[in-house]
């Protein structure tokens, strides 16, 4: 075996030694705070089935696209990794992975790799061809005991709050077999409904007929929103805080009822073209956001994704494959006519999630900065990597301060990076306002007073917890 790797204590910390002495000083006020993670993809099947991960590739790969993304681009074929569901030998997609490591190297994906490795499953040894099966087997044996079943990862990552994504039309009743399991930390689910509201998605006329099925609602534009609105009401039963919005363009639309009626039945029967859709969906993001007034969710929105850019990735290996790709996003515009109505309220908690940097200082900080109902959402998806965050972090401050932004959100499907991600915020967090303590700008008791907000009572605020 080569030389076991050791992490560095003061990684990600400033290279000039006064600034990093206080950025560590302010890292150790909460590098063991509990983690609070509102918005994320585990699967809530894995905790409330509590089964055993099968193996290293199953866990680190196959279905992480930050990682198979990379590989793919390099000449992997996906199907050799195992992604949506195809037949691969996980030890053979381990060892593609172990061999191509290299790749991974400076980026925010190769970092939690290792933190995973060297913080979660005790691996000194970082991946390589030589070394491929010893680590799998490693890995496997480890994966094999108590201590690395679900449940008991998430009581030692010291997951406080864990929130899932589930379809509207979700009995939730895993989350109740979570809920009585004994579980130290709350497991919330998050109200999903994209696939209901956009009219250009494949199924939405199949997809509506079951919504409105379900809940015995007519097939009228009414009928349809109180057809939502029940399922929204059976989700905050089951401790859902939030509403979650994958929008490729975050336009909103506010028109009469006859008009929705009009483009809700074009929807319905397949005949509205593009430009009916987007108004129909820009609408449903409008309406989205009054219910949300109504019944308290908090609304997020991923905005400015650019989804299954390969159609024909797509078709062979399915969504979240890894060819989600970014574009430019406007929110001042295209936002303006759901503030012009609700923007004002007070109860209502909208956050603004983005992919385009642009728009941080341009956009979203302005925005958080006068409406007392937006928040500006962490960094997200290719821009949640140290030095983007510290790019984040001084786009939106001078403008919007840190009381407006949402807390650190893992937005993960990858169980072990939770802890890695989190860890990796709080420390470009206590960099950043250990430079400003330096610049004479803070005073470390403000900065400590800071971070100690955002790593929890922040994200609990904004997220109504």
């Amino acid at each position: 075996m080569t030389t076991p790797h050791r992490r560095d204590p003061d990684r990600l910390l400033p290279a000039d030694p006064r600034t990093r002495a206080v950025a560590r000083a302010l890292y150790e006020r909460v590098a063991g705070a509990p983690i609070v993670s509102p918005h994320g993809h585990v699967p809530i099947e894995w905790l409330a089935e509590d089964r055993p991960f099968a193996d290293a590739a199953g866990l680190l790969v196959s279905n992480d696209h930050y990682v198979t993304r990379l590989l793919h681009a390099s000449g992997v074929d996906l199907a050799d990794l195992g992604v949506g569901g195809a037949s691969a030998d996980p030890r053979e997609a381990w060892r593609i992975f172990a061999s191509n490591w290299h790749i991974f190297a400076g980026t925010a994906s190769g970092y939690w790799i290792e933190d995973e490795l060297a913080g979660v499953l005790g691996v000194s040894d970082p991946p390589s061809a030589a070394h491929a099966d010893s680590l799998f087997d490693q890995i496997g044996e480890k994966l094999a005991t108590p201590e690395f079943r679900p449940r008991a990862l998430f009581e030692r990552f010291g997951i406080e709050v864990l929130a899932t994504t589930d379809d509207p039309l979700e009995d939730l009743a895993k989350h109740d077999v979570v809920a009585g399991s004994g579980l130290r930390g709350r497991v919330l689910p998050t109200f999903r409904p994209d696939r209901y509201l956009d009219p250009a998605a494949p199924m939405f006329a199949s997809d509506v007929r079951r919504l409105l099925d379900l809940t015995g609602e007519p097939a009228t534009f009414s009928g349809y929103l109180s057809a939502l609105e029940s399922r929204r009401e059976h989700f905050i039963r089951h401790g859902a805080v939030s509403a979650d919005h994958g929008v490729e363009d975050p336009a909103t639309f506010d028109i009469d009822d006859a008009e929705a009626e009009l483009l809700f039945q074009a929807s319905l029967a397949g005949t509205a073209d593009a430009s009916q859709q987007r108004v129909f969906r820009g609408h449903m993001l409008l309406q989205m956001a009054r219910m949300s007034v109504e019944d308290g969710l908090v609304m997020t929105v991923h905005a400015g994704v650019v989804r299954n850019h390969s159609s024909h990735t797509h078709r062979q290996f399915g969504a979240d494959t890894g060819h989600d790709i970014p574009r430019r996003t406007d929110f001042v515009g295209g936002l303006r006519p759901l503030l012009e109505r609700f923007g004002l309220e007070k109860q209502f908690h909208l956050v603004l999630f983005a992919v385009d940097e642009t728009v941080y200082s341009r956009e979203i900080a302005p925005l958080a900065g006068f409406y007392p109902s937006v928040f500006i959402g962490a960094p997200w998806w290719f821009l949640d990597a140290p030095d983007a965050m510290a790019r984040f972090r001084s786009a939106v401050t001078e403008t919007a301060g840190f009381s407006r932004g949402s807390g650190f959100i893992d937005d993960t499907r990858a169980f072990l990076s939770i802890p890695a991600r989190h860890d990796t915020s709080r420390r470009a967090d206590a960099s950043f306002l250990a430079r400003l303590v330096v610049e004479g700008r803070l005073t470390e008791n403000v900065a400590g007073a800071i971070i100690d907000d955002i790593v929890g009572p922040q994200p609990k605020r904004v997220f109504k917890l």
